[in-house]
C-alpha cells in the first residue's frame, strides 16, 4: 500500500506546481487513475439555507452585511422546503447535498435545532450530507454527526500570510481550530480555498501545503476561482486562467491522492474543454444547479451534456477511493513513452 504523506515541504509542492503543464497533467492523471475511477465524478448540490447578513468581512463574499450587493437577507429556510430541495437534487442526479448558512459561527439555538432536522431528513434519503455553517465547537460538530451529517466544510480560503488581506474578522487559527473540532468527531473534513484573490503563487503553494500537512488530509478539497461580485472589495479582480485552475487541481491531486478534489466556483465561465482539462488533472467532483449559494453556476442540462460527451458517470454516495502508487514511483512522460516502445526525441 502506498504511503500517504503529510510531511510535504513547500519547496516540494512548488516544484510540482511549476512542472511543464503537459507533464503536470500527466503526473496528476496517473495518480488520479491509481487512486480513483477516472470516469467517475461526484455531482453535489449546494443550497443556501440562510442567506446574507453575515457580520464577517470576507472581501470576496456578497453575503457580508457591510457590502452593498444585490444579495437580499433571507432567514433560515423551513425544514420541509430544504428537504424538498434535497429530493429534487437527488432526482437530478446529485449524491451529496450541502447546506450553507451565512453565519459567523454556529449558535446552539432554535435555528441550529432546525439545521439538525434538515440533516436528519437528507441523511434518510441516502445522500451524503454536508454543512458549512461557520465556526463550530466539538460539541456542536458531534450533534451534527449524531443527526447524520457526513461532512463539514470550512475552507481556509488562502495562505496564512495572505489571509489578513482578505479577512480581518477572524484569525487563520480560527479556521484550523474548527477543522480540528470536526476531525475530533470523525466527521469527513471538506476544506479548500479560492484563487484569484490577488495572492501570489507562493500563497497558493502555502494554502495547499497547509491542507497537505494536516494530521490527516481533508477527505475533500474544493478549488474555487473567484467570481468577482459588484459591491465587494474584490469586484475588479481579473478572472483566473484555465491554466491556473489546472495547476491548482493537479498539484492538490498529487500531494493528496485520496482527496476528492472539487471543481467548484468559477466553473460557469469555463468551457467544456477547460473543464475537461480539470478532470484530466484530477478533479472528480462538481456542484450542480444554477447557483452556488449566491453565485452563478452551469445549468444541470449543460453538465449532463458534458458528462455524455466525456462518458463520465456520477460517483455514488459514500464511495471510498482505492489504493495506488506514490508520486515518486510514477515515471515521467518521456520515460513512460520509452517503456511503450514510442520513439522519443532526446
Amino acid at each position: 500500500m502506498s504511503e500517504i504523506r503529510t510531511n510535504w515541504t513547500k519547496e516540494e509542492i512548488r516544484e510540482i506546481y511549476d512542472m511543464p503543464i503537459m507533464e503536470l497533467i500527466y503526473r496528476a492523471n496517473t495518480v488520479h487513475r491509481e487512486f480513483n475511477d477516472p470516469q467517475e465524478v461526484q455531482v453535489c448540490t449546494l443550497l443556501s439555507v440562510k442567506t446574507g447578513g453575515c457580520p464577517e468581512d470576507c472581501a470576496y463574499c456578497p453575503q457580508a452585511a457591510r457590502y452593498h450587493t444585490d444579495v437580499k437577507v433571507q432567514k433560515l429556510l423551513p425544514v420541509d422546503e430544504v428537504i424538498q430541495s434535497a429530493q429534487e437534487a437527488k432526482d437530478a442526479g446529485s449524491t451529496r447535498f450541502c447546506m450553507g448558512a451565512a453565519w459567523r459561527e454556529v449558535r446552539s439555538n432554535r435555528d441550529f435545532d432546525n439545521v439538525l432536522e434538515m440533516v436528519k431528513g437528507v441523511n434518510d434519503m441516502g445522500m451524503e450530507v454536508c454543512c458549512t455553517l461557520g465556526m463550530l465547537t466539538e460539541e456542536q460538530a458531534q450533534k451534527l454527526k449524531d443527526a447524520g451529517l457526513y461532512a463539514y466544510n470550512h475552507n481556509i480560503d488562502t495562505s496564512e500570510d495572505h489571509y489578513d488581506e482578505i479577512i480581518t474578522t477572524r484569525d487563520y487559527k480560527d479556521r484550523l481550530d474548527t477543522l480540528e473540532n470536526v476531525r475530533k468527531t470523525k466527521l469527513s473534513v471538506c476544506s479548500g480555498g479560492i484563487i484569484g484573490l490577488g495572492e501570489s503563487v507562493m500563497d497558493r503553494i502555502s494554502m495547499i501545503h497547509t491542507l497537505a500537512t494536516l494530521p490527516e488530509h481533508p477527505e475533500s478539497t474544493p478549488v474555487n476561482a473567484l467570481v468577482p461580485v459588484e459591491g465587494t472589495p474584490l469586484e475588479e479582480q481579473p478572472m483566473v486562467s484555465t491554466w491556473d485552475m489546472v495547476r491548482m487541481i493537479a498539484t492538490a491531486r498529487i500531494v493528496m491522492p485520496k482527496t476528492m478534489v472539487r471543481l467548484s466556483a468559477g466553473r460557469v465561465r469555463m468551457s467544456y474543454e477547460a473543464q475537461t482539462l480539470c478532470f484530466m488533472a484530477g478533479a472528480n467532483s462538481i456542484f450542480a444547479g444554477d447557483k452556488l449559494l449566491t453565485t452563478p453556476n452551469p445549468e444541470v442540462d449543460m453538465d449532463k451534456e458534458l458528462f455524455q460527451i466525456l462518458s463520465i458517470k456520477p460517483r455514488p454516495s459514500f464511495k471510498k477511493g482505492k489504493e495506488g502508487v506514490h508520486f515518486d514511483q510514477i515515471p515521467s512522460a518521456v520515460e513512460h513513452n520509452k517503456t511503450q516502445g514510442i520513439e522519443v526525441a532526446e
